[in-house]
């Protein structure tokens, strides 16, 4: 999914807001200067623009986002100039995490599964990535994601995380159906969520779409969870029945957490409760604030695209190669590198709109702040934004329900 709501400046969030996909009203920029340093608007961006390789030019089919794929309908993915070096078909769930066999044309400028692959699996969601070289050897990036063919009057869960997966102390188990569901306790009931060593674990609706599971307080390193969906045949409302029966295991590895204090421009990097690294960043700028509170990183990347025109700021920014992004919100909050800000930036100035930066190269150095940071996170790992003038991020916006107290979480459940 490639957006952000985190500007080409010197870096790059719900309540009362929907469940899914906020997008911000685009607010007056403070001043030249503050245009020049935050993405040197007139020169750093305009460089980074000019003569680059664009992720447009990927074009990949399903489109992005596309829900309601058919089996039989054509997956490709091209470039109209250059060549693909890397393309990753997944399917969300598969417990190999097997890549979709492919095969390049004889120029390199398209990717088509190969005959073994067979058809695309219904009621499925598929993720691509894709890196292709333009002439000058210049990488660029794109992701995206397509869901196929719920069959009519069926009903699935698409859950987060991934089968045998090792995660952070805080991920929180969350699953969205392919349809509202009216009979909510029913769903519930034939979901459960188990931890070995045990804990209280507790479920919370966001809508008649959405149910996620925590347990009080963070999970303990080396915890066993397992998610069961026992949904074949349950009615979740007139006519519509589940036709989905997973079992899903994952383990909580090292304890990390990350603490943002965006008025004194630093990260505090906690392992194990002890203090591992500090380092210097650029949070959200005076109009466009990062939000306080606990957020969880629910997806990495290791480069990407960020668009301003996909969360309401126009074409205030459009970064193709944005290296080492973590998703840190469903609306568009991430913690990435930053190659275009001057180094001075770090640790002395918010300039985003509203993601966090961290000092990075261009195409990302393992071994820059942003590099050593995304090699030493997980999905799941917790980052707490501190001293921001934003309000806390709601617990619907992506993994955000460790913003809400225990009594009001175990009210959201349909069972109580």
């Amino acid at each position: 999914m490639e957006w952000s709501e985190c500007d080409g400046g010197a870096s790059g969030a719900k309540g009362a807001e929907p469940a899914r996909g906020r997008f911000r009203t685009p607010r007056k920029w403070l001043s030249a200067v503050l245009a020049a340093s935050v993405c040197a608007l007139s020169a750093a961006c305009g460089v980074a623009a000019e003569g680059k390789p664009s992720a447009r030019s990927i074009r990949v089919t399903p489109h992005d986002e596309a829900t309601g794929v058919r089996a039989a309908d054509p997956l490709e993915v091209s470039v109209r100039e250059g060549r693909l070096e890397r393309v990753r078909v997944l399917r969300k769930g598969d417990a190999q995490r097997r890549a979709l066999p492919g095969r390049l044309s004889g120029d390199g400028r398209t990717w088509q599964p190969a005959e073994e692959a067979g058809k695309l699996a219904l009621a499925s969601e598929y993720t691509v990535d894709v890196v292709a070289l333009d002439g000058n050897g210049r990488r660029t990036a794109r992701h995206t994601t397509f869901r196929t063919q719920v069959p009519e009057h069926r009903f699935i869960g698409f859950f987060t995380p991934e089968h045998r997966q090792t995660v952070g102390t805080g991920m929180i188990p969350s699953i969205d159906f392919t349809r509202p569901v009216a009979d909510r306790a029913a769903v519930e009931r034939a979901i459960t969520v188990r931890a070995e060593p045990s804990v209280e674990i507790a479920a919370h609706w966001f809508g008649r779409s959405r149910l996620d599971f925590r347990p009080r307080t963070y999970w303990r390193p080396g915890t066993r969870v397992t998610l069961d969906l026992r949904l074949r045949d349950v009615k979740a409302a007139p006519g519509v029945y589940g036709v989905q029966h997973k079992r899903v295991h994952f383990t909580v590895g090292r304890d990390q957490r990350s603490v943002v204090d965006a008025a004194r421009h630093t990260m505090t990097v906690l392992r194990d409760g002890a203090v591992a690294d500090r380092v210097p960043v650029t949070a959200g700028a005076p109009g466009n604030p990062t939000y306080n509170g606990r957020m969880v990183v629910s997806e990495k990347f290791d480069v990407t695209r960020m668009n301003g025109r996909t969360v309401g700021f126009g074409g205030e920014y459009d970064i193709e190669d944005v290296p080492h992004a973590m998703r840190l919100t469903d609306s568009g909050t991430f913690l990435h590198g930053n190659y275009w800000a001057p180094k001075s930036t770090f640790g002395s100035a918010n300039v985003s709109h509203g993601c966090v930066g961290l000092r990075d190269t261009k195409g990302g150095s393992p071994g820059s702040p942003a590099g050593t940071f995304f090699r030493g996170s997980l999905v799941g790992d917790v980052i707490e934004v501190r001293g921001s003038d934003e309000r806390t991020v709601a617990p619907d916006n992506g993994l955000g329900g460790w913003n809400m107290d225990w009594a009001s979480w175990r009210a959201g459940s349909a069972l109580r």
